[in-house]
């Protein structure tokens, strides 16, 4: 039974489903690093995540528009950001705390806008998603043109984003500024750059990849919305951004390396071999876990990272 996963067609459609899973996490973390190296922790990611599920799909419907539903998820994403912002940046709340009441707050209003919008058992209509693209010349190469270039645009843009992040950081004034609020606010502010600022666009460019990562579960991939259906992707991001020690190359390895954990489960149900699939579904979190005990180490996060900056 082993055999029937190394076959080639086998392997193909294992890495191109990694590909494609890849995509959610590597909006949120790419989104989610940009937020950590400026100094604070969003660890309201996941209702973030899942309040742009929905209302990337309610728009979808209502306008028959999937790209409406992308900008209005984006939008849901940073205006939950912009909450979560006024309260840790400039009201000084507990960082993580307050994440966790977002991700509460996410759950919720998710969840009652949903029974309110569909009456009955809640259950959602089924939209049209977005399809694969095929990069002509390119997704005729054999094994790889199916892996890297038959894949949907929202997934070509997440892999995009990763040079994108890193010259932003590593190669332009602005992302010094950013760097410099996570490791030393005070010597920012000395110069005369005020650091709330600098956190609140940080933060808000987080939710708004965070509401486009919930997006693509819902318009992207699975043509409806159901309560939870992030599953967890929120807290892997931020996960994954640890694991990838800040920086945007490793947090795109890292994000490859859970979606393939997740995409190998899912093809080892398929072919039926005789494992509970209980322990399958557990692969990618297992490996969370064992990430986080081989990175507990904070000696690569942003110095000031979840500490409030307050101008003596």
């Amino acid at each position: 039974m082993l055999d029937a996963l190394f076959q080639t067609s086998i392997l193909v459609s294992v890495a191109a489903a990694t590909i494609r899973i890849s995509t959610p996490l590597l909006l949120a973390a790419l989104g989610e690093l940009i937020a950590e190296r400026s100094g604070v922790y969003n660890m309201g990611l996941e209702g973030m995540m899942l309040m742009g599920a929905f209302t990337g799909y309610l728009a979808a419907y209502e306008s028959g528009s999937l790209w409406l539903g992308v900008l209005a998820a984006g939008f849901t994403g940073a205006l939950m950001a912009l909450v979560f912002a006024v309260l840790v940046i400039t009201l000084k709340v507990e960082q993580i705390v307050t994440g966790l009441a977002v991700n509460l707050l996410g759950a919720g209003l998710s969840t009652y806008w949903l029974r309110s919008a569909f009456a009955g058992d809640g259950k959602t209509p089924t939209i049209p998603f977005f399809a694969d693209v095929p990069v002509p010349g390119l997704s005729d190469v054999p094994v790889l043109g199916p892996i890297l270039f038959d894949q949907r645009v929202l997934t070509y843009i997440a892999f995009l984003m990763v040079p994108a992040v890193w010259l932003f950081l590593f190669r332009t004034r602005y992302g010094l500024i950013v760097r410099c609020a996570g490791d030393n606010p005070k010597a920012l502010d000395v110069k005369g750059v005020k650091v709330a600022p600098v956190q609140y666009a940080a933060v808000l460019f987080g939710g708004l990849m965070a509401g486009v990562a919930g997006a693509f579960l819902s318009v992207g991939q699975a043509a409806r919305f159901v309560p939870d259906m992030t599953n967890g992707r929120g807290w892997l991001a931020i996960i994954i951004v640890i694991a990838g020690l800040w920086r945007p190359y490793p947090v795109f390895v890292a994000a490859l390396v859970f979606s393939f954990l997740d995409a190998l489960q899912l093809q080892i149900q398929g072919v039926g071999i005789a494992i509970p699939y209980q322990y399958m579904l557990m692969m990618p979190y297992v490996a969370a876990i064992v990430a986080l005990m081989i990175r507990r180490s904070r000696t690569s996060a942003p110095a000031m990272l979840g500490v409030p900056y307050r101008r003596e």
